[in-house]
């Protein structure tokens, strides 16, 4: 899963400990989950969009497997 988290976070110029107290988790949270290290919940998905104002298909994207 590929996300569009710091390039949408920096866009707002939102720091990660800003969008970590906005959403409810630790800086180093949204750090693993920029890095690709943790793939956010449902519900987190859901808050970071709301944050950005998006959708979470436009945030969060499901890289199709090769073999299908």
């Amino acid at each position: 899963m590929k996300n569009e988290v710091h390039k949408l976070r920096k866009s707002l110029k939102l720091t990660q400990e800003d969008l970590a107290k906005k959403v409810g988790v630790t800086r180093q949270t949204i750090i693993s989950i920029e890095q690709g290290k943790y793939i956010a919940s449902l519900p987190l998905a859901l808050k970071i969009s709301k944050v950005f104002g998006t959708s979470v298909e436009n945030v969060f994207i499901l890289e199709e497997d090769k073999d299908e």
